[in-house]
């Protein structure tokens, strides 16, 4: 008969859930020194925790790329199921020590999303889930989808189109792209624009990578060789401030624009010929642990999915 001493003998692991916080801490910083911030310990603990954590298993899991340390193969597999375990620890955590109150969303927002419908979402979120704690990253598409992909976070609200084998994305909601000019510019008092009015006017757009520009690339794309970009700004309000003061026309998501045309700042401009819909969607990791806390995030995301003017 095998005694319990000897079952506890075989289960013993050879790493620790804290050896796995430091491999992801430097999986998603790239950086020895910054994870140890982040973990709130001493580079050398840090770097001991994770060599050790290689010369167990005798394997390498990071390659050394400049100054940055790069998940290989190796570390790349083991990162989502590490990932998964930590979350698991974390809830089992929560459950013995009665701390339903103390859970923690990571969620990464595209900049209108973020600026514009992220905020007030989490506003009456926490108003029904008062204990959890939510942060925001806010940056465009292609940030955000890199970080979700790395498990940097746990949640994404992203306006762009976006196909990869790791993530699951949903449709959330729908938007609308509007062109406009300040009330002064000469297409301000035009009724509906065409391809010529388009191709003789300034843009002012966002840059590549960003969502919005996405879509504005894919309605003009017939265009694009001979379209007039002037300026690209990674802000939404700087490109507003830019065409208020009428270096060009612009266009953005309703949901910016919509205070600005109600004050007169701003001015719609009709482009028929144009189709300027979109879609906002939810992603997340496929591997992914969802947590209680997410989940219940995620229910309260799709219950606010109602389609947009």
């Amino acid at each position: 008969i095998i005694g319990f001493a000897d079952i506890r003998a075989k289960c013993i692991m050879k790493f620790t859930l804290r050896q796995l916080e430091v491999f992801l801490a430097v999986a998603a910083e790239q950086n020895v020194s910054k994870a140890a911030d982040k973990l709130a310990m001493s580079q050398s603990a840090a770097s001991g925790a994770l060599q050790t954590l290689e010369q167990q298993y005798n394997t390498q899991l990071f390659d050394r790329v400049g100054k940055r340390l790069q998940l290989n193969s190796t570390g790349q597999h083991l990162q989502v199921a590490a990932q998964a375990l930590i979350e698991h620890a974390e809830t089992l955590e929560a459950e013995l020590s009665g701390a339903e109150g103390h859970s923690q969303i990571d969620l990464g927002a595209t900049l209108s999303i973020g600026n514009y419908l992220a905020v007030p979402l989490i506003a009456d979120y926490r108003k029904q889930h008062p204990s959890t704690k939510i942060s925001i990253s806010v940056e465009n598409t292609e940030h955000i989808v890199s970080k979700l992909r790395h498990f940097a976070l746990d949640i994404a609200l992203i306006e762009g189109v976006v196909h990869h084998e790791d993530l699951d994305i949903r449709h959330w909601k729908d938007d609308e792209l509007v062109v406009f000019c300040s009330p002064e510019h000469p297409l301000a008092c035009k009724g509906n624009l065409d391809d010529a009015d388009l191709l003789a006017a300034n843009w002012i757009l966002r840059e590549s990578g960003s969502g919005t520009r996405q879509q504005v690339d894919l309605a003009l794309q017939d265009l694009l060789p001979n379209l007039n970009i002037d300026m690209e700004l990674q802000h939404t309000e700087a490109i507003k401030r830019a065409v208020e003061l009428g270096l060009g026309i612009s266009c953005l998501s309703r949901l910016t624009l919509s205070a600005a045309f109600e004050r007169g700042n701003l001015v719609p401009l009709n482009v028929p010929a144009r189709n300027f819909h979109r879609r906002l969607y939810i992603a997340t990791h496929k591997e992914k642990y969802k947590s209680p806390a997410l989940q219940s995030w995620m229910r309260f995301l799709k219950s606010n999915s109602t389609v947009m003017p």
